[in-house]
């Protein structure tokens, strides 16, 4: 499928990125691939990695749209990584966080339009179902105005759909990395907001490879979240060494104690497939009539019943803290 093709991934030297471009490089011949990302520094170190004849690297920002649509010329695929995603920091910042996160996806939508992309899937997170913080709040605006997008578009070919899911083990800024680097400068304790918490679990290939195939699946105006365990906080810490003690700081602000996917008043909208979920849009599509039982892929899915919701809390699916240390020993980011 991206043989040959053109792909462009905004936030493209982030944890997500790096991942993506390793996977498509070796089980794809891409014609071009073009990371967008305003980080001169993090592109300079990135290159070093990937210096493939098809790779480009473009410096800008998601909220310049004439430098994202010039990036965009030409291109089949894109990829919408790029947000700024530290909780604590859109509460402080919240204009910055509405700028990239919200302004920078209209910007995105609007280019790909006017190009002709073939498809745009946009990263979201479980925080932007019944979000609570800002950047739940700002993540939940941006996946309505990319499924909207899908009524905007009139007989351009442009279809948009959103991958949805849970904290990245691994990733910058997350609590593994985090903890490793306490441990490592000799602690004895973690901090850990309330004992109680629990998070979605997710591997950044993973994630990559679910993205991957939902090209595939994507009718357009779709919401794709995978079926993924879940983690506790207290077993997460005992899978670094079960001497190791806690130190209770309390819930961060706009931290919840655990996290939704599909949220209970979308329910009727929510359809089951074998290994994923699809919430349909709300709202009725002026261009097609599908009811998203039947993917792309030709794979069909049944309505869930009413008042399903996907807790982290109460998922049928929780990791053991052996299965946490396996995955914090091969879910490095490379």
């Amino acid at each position: 499928m991206f043989t040959n093709k053109n792909i462009l991934i905004t936030g493209g030297t982030g944890s997500f990125g790096r991942r993506y471009v390793k996977t498509i490089l070796t089980q794809y011949k891409p014609n071009k691939v073009i990371i967008f990302s305003r980080d001169e520094l993090k592109q300079f170190e990135m290159l070093q990695e990937f210096s493939s004849p098809v790779m480009r690297y473009f410096i800008g920002d998601v909220r310049d749209y004439d430098r994202i649509d010039q990036a965009m010329q030409e291109v089949d695929y894109v990829i919408h990584a790029a947000a700024l995603k530290q909780v604590p920091a859109a509460e402080y910042n919240p204009m910055e966080c509405i700028k990239t996160n919200i302004h920078g996806a209209e910007n995105v939508i609007r280019s790909a339009i006017k190009n002709r992309v073939a498809k745009v899937i946009a990263l979201s997170t479980d925080k932007a179902a019944n979000p609570i913080n800002l950047y739940g709040a700002t993540k939940l605006v941006s996946d309505k105005l990319f499924v909207a997008a899908n009524n905007m578009v009139g007989k351009n070919p442009t279809r948009f759909s959103v991958v949805r899911y849970g904290n990245v083990v691994g990733s910058r800024g997350s609590v593994v990395p985090f903890f490793k680097k306490l441990l490592s400068d000799g602690a004895a304790v973690l901090p850990v907001t309330h004992p109680d918490m629990t998070r979605f679990w997710i591997t950044i290939q993973q994630g990559v490879d679910f993205v991957l195939k939902n090209f595939g699946r994507m009718l357009g105006g779709e919401i794709f979240i995978p079926k993924i365990p879940s983690m506790r906080i207290l077993d997460l810490v005992k899978s670094f060494g079960s001497t190791i003690d806690v130190n209770i700081i309390g819930i961060r602000p706009g931290e919840k104690l655990h996290e939704v996917m599909c949220p209970v008043d979308d329910s009727h909208h929510t359809l089951k497939f074998m290994d994923h979920f699809v919430i349909r849009p709300s709202i009725v599509f002026h261009n097609t009539n599908n009811n998203f039982i039947v993917n792309g892929l030709g794979e069909r899915g049944n309505p869930v019943e009413l008042g399903f919701e996907y807790n982290s809390g109460t998922n049928s699916r929780f990791l053991t803290v052996d299965e946490l240390r396996e995955y914090n020993n091969s879910s490095e980011i490379q």
